[in-house]
C-alpha cells in the first residue's frame, strides 16, 4: 500500500444523523409587493418646435446630402477608372458604404428632431445618389467608344 491511499485527517466512514429533538418549523418572511421600475420620461411637446417635418424640408435635406453624396460618386468613380491599381478606390468606396450606413444609424437616434429623422434617410440613401453618379459618368466613358448613344450617356 503506498501512501497516496492514505490521507491525513479523520477517517471517512458511513454518517447517520441523530435526531435529539423537534426541529421547530421556520416561516418565510411574508413577501412584500415588488417596486416597480418608474416609467420612462414621454418627450415633452416643445411649444413653437413641430413634431414633424414639413414636405419641403425633407426634400431639401435629402437634395443638399444627395448632391453631396452624387459629388463623391462622381470623384470615386473617376478615380477608380483611372487608376492602374484599383485597390485603393475600392477600399476608399467600402469606407463610403459603411461611414454612410454607421451615420444613417447614428443619426437616427436622436430622439425628438424630425430634421435628424430626415438627415439620416438621407445619409442612409446617400450610396443610391454615389450610384447614380457614377452610372451616368460610366455612361460617358463608354459613349466614348460607342457609335450610338442616347443623349451621349445611354449606349444603345
Amino acid at each position: 500500500m503506498s501512501d497516496l491511499d492514505e490521507l491525513p485527517g479523520d477517517p471517512t466512514g458511513p454518517f447517520t444523523p441523530m435526531f435529539t429533538g423537534e426541529i421547530p418549523v421556520q416561516h418565510p418572511p411574508p413577501p412584500q409587493e415588488p417596486e416597480l421600475p418608474s416609467a420612462p420620461a414621454l418627450p415633452v411637446a416643445v411649444p413653437g418646435a413641430y413634431q414633424y417635418l414639413k414636405r419641403w424640408t425633407f426634400v431639401l435635406v435629402v437634395a443638399c446630402v444627395w448632391i453631396a453624396a452624387a459629388a463623391a460618386g462622381w470623384g470615386l468613380y473617376h478615380w477608380w477608372y483611372h487608376s492602374l491599381d484599383k485597390t485603393a478606390p475600392v477600399f476608399v468606396v467600402l469606407c463610403f458604404l459603411i461611414a454612410c450606413t454607421v451615420g444613417g444609424l447614428l443619426t437616427a437616434m436622436v430622439p425628438g428632431r424630425p430634421v435628424f429623422s430626415a438627415l439620416a434617410v438621407a445619409i442612409t440613401s446617400a450610396p443610391l445618389a454615389a450610384t447614380a453618379a457614377a452610372a451616368v459618368l460610366h455612361g460617358l466613358y463608354f459613349c466614348e467608344w460607342a457609335s450610338r448613344c442616347l443623349a451621349g450617356v445611354i449606349p444603345y
